[in-house]
C-alpha cells in the first residue's frame, strides 16, 4: 500500500515554494493562494493548522487552515473562509486521479490523530464537489449542501456573444435608462483603480456605502471590524502569482455637479481566466434609482470580454440580479469532519443549522419573516448600546 502521511505547520514560509506551485494550477481556488492567506494571517495574528499531505513522500495537497478556539469546541477552518467565495484547497494533479473513498478515509484518520489534541471539529465550508470539470478530492468526506450556491456567467471574445445568454435586448435597455439617469447627474466615468493608493481609497467607499446599507436592514456589518479591514486594505491592487491583482477596484464615479463622487464600487480577483466578484455596493442616496451597480457590472464584463477572461464568478448569495446574469449555478458543501467527541456534537450543530438556514430561505414567507425580526432586534440593540464595536 502507497505510503499517506500529513504533517502540520504554523508557518507559511517553509511552504512557499510548495505552495506557489500547487496554487498556479486552475482547479484550485484563488482563495487558497499564498499571498491571499497570508496576508489575512497577518491581518487577524492567525494560529495557523496548515496541513501538508504526500504520498509517498511526494507532494499531494496543501490545506491552509486556521485555529479558531470557541466557548464549547475548538474548529479548524480555511483561512479567511468568512470572507471567501470557493475553497476548494490546493491539491497536486495526481490526486485528482486517487480513489476518493480511499483519499477520505486516510484524511480523516491523519487530521484526527494529528489533531484532535487541539481540534473538536474540522469545518471545510464552501466546496464545490467540482470546480471547471474536475471533481473535488473532497467529494466522499461527510459534509451537508450550504444554504448557498455560488452563481457564475461564461465569457467569451466577444462581448455580444456573452450578452446573448442572459437576453442583449433587455440589458443593453437597462443599460441605456442607468446611463440616461446618470448623465442627468452630470454623467459618469468608469474608472479601474490604477494604484494601491487608490485602490485602498475606493475600498474605503465601499465600506462606508456597505456600512450604510447594513444599518439600513438591521444587518451586522461584517466588514466591520478592524483585522478585516487591515486585510482588504493589504490585498486591494497588489498583485499576485503571474502578476494578478488580488483585488482589483471598480467603480462608477459621477461627473458635472456632484463630479468626483463614487456612486457604485465593486471588487475583482482574477487567478488565470476566472475572475470573481469579492464584493460591491453602491449609493442609495444619490444614485440609487438608476441602477449603478448593474451598469458598472455591464462595463466590467465588457471589459473582461476583451482580456481573456472566461468565467465571471458573482460569488456566494442567492439574489435577483446574479440569476439575471448567471447561466451557470454552483451547489456548494461545507464539510464538517469531527475529531473528538464533543466535535461530533458540534458537527451535528452545524448541520442542524444548515438545515434551519436551507428550509427558512426555501420558505419566501417564513425568509420574510425572519429578516424584520432580525432587523427590528438590530434597531433595537442600537438604540439601547448593546453592539459592541469591533
Amino acid at each position: 500500500m502507497s505510503r499517506f502521511e500529513i504533517s502540520i505547520h504554523d508557518t507559511m514560509a517553509p511552504l512557499e515554494q510548495e505552495w506557489r506551485s500547487l496554487e498556479a494550477l486552475s482547479f484550485n481556488s484563488l482563495h487558497q493562494g499564498y499571498d491571499w492567506c497570508a496576508a489575512w494571517a497577518q491581518a487577524h495574528d492567525s494560529e495557523l493548522q496548515v496541513v501538508r499531505g504526500a504520498l509517498d513522500g511526494e507532494l499531494l495537497f496543501i490545506l491552509p487552515l486556521e485555529f479558531v478556539p470557541g466557548r464549547l469546541f475548538n474548529t479548524a477552518r480555511f483561512v479567511g473562509a468568512p470572507h471567501s467565495n470557493l475553497n476548494t484547497g490546493l491539491f497536486a494533479a495526481d490526486a485528482l486521479t486517487l480513489p476518493r473513498n480511499d483519499f477520505a478515509d486516510r484524511l480523516a484518520r491523519e487530521l484526527t490523530h494529528r489533531l484532535r489534541h487541539k481540534v473538536d471539529l474540522v469545518a471545510l465550508e464552501k466546496t464545490p464537489l467540482a470546480w471547471r470539470g474536475t471533481a473535488s478530492p473532497f467529494a466522499n468526506l461527510p459534509g451537508i449542501k450550504n444554504q448557498n450556491s455560488s452563481f457564475q456567467l461564461p465569457l467569451f471574445s466577444s462581448f455580444e456573444r456573452t450578452l446573448a445568454q442572459v437576453n442583449a435586448k433587455r440589458r443593453r435597455k437597462k443599460m441605456r435608462i442607468s446611463e440616461r439617469r446618470l448623465e442627468a447627474l452630470g454623467g459618469y466615468d468608469y474608472v479601474i483603480a490604477q494604484d494601491p493608493c487608490e485602490a485602498r481609497s475606493l475600498l474605503d467607499v465601499f465600506f462606508r456605502q456597505k456600512a450604510t446599507r447594513f444599518a439600513a436592514l438591521g444587518l451586522p456589518d461584517v466588514f466591520q471590524g478592524a483585522p478585516t479591514r487591515t486585510f482588504f486594505h493589504a490585498v486591494a491592487g497588489s498583485c499576485g502569482a503571474a502578476d494578478e491583482r488580488l483585488l482589483e477596484l471598480n467603480a462608477i464615479r459621477l461627473k458635472g455637479e456632484h463630479g468626483g463622487r463614487i456612486v457604485a464600487v465593486a471588487s475583482l480577483s482574477r487567478k488565470a481566466d476566472h475572475v470573481i466578484c469579492q464584493f460591491g455596493s453602491i449609493d442609495q442616496e444619490l444614485a440609487g434609482d438608476a441602477s449603478p451597480g448593474e451598469l458598472l457590472f455591464y462595463r466590467m464584463i465588457q471589459r473582461l470580454c476583451g482580456e481573456g477572461a472566461a468565467l465571471f464568478d458573482f460569488g456566494v448569495g442567492d439574489q435577483p440580479y446574479k440569476r439575471s446574469w448567471c447561466t451557470v449555478e454552483t451547489p456548494l458543501r461545507d464539510i464538517v469532519l469531527p475529531l473528538t467527541v464533543r466535535g461530533r456534537f458540534a458537527a451535528g450543530y452545524h448541520r442542524a443549522l444548515v438545515q434551519a438556514k436551507v428550509a427558512i430561505k426555501a420558505n419566501r414567507a417564513a425568509y420574510s419573516f425572519f429578516q424584520r425580526v432580525r432587523s427590528r432586534k438590530r434597531k433595537t440593540d442600537r438604540q439601547t448600546g448593546e453592539i459592541d464595536s469591533e
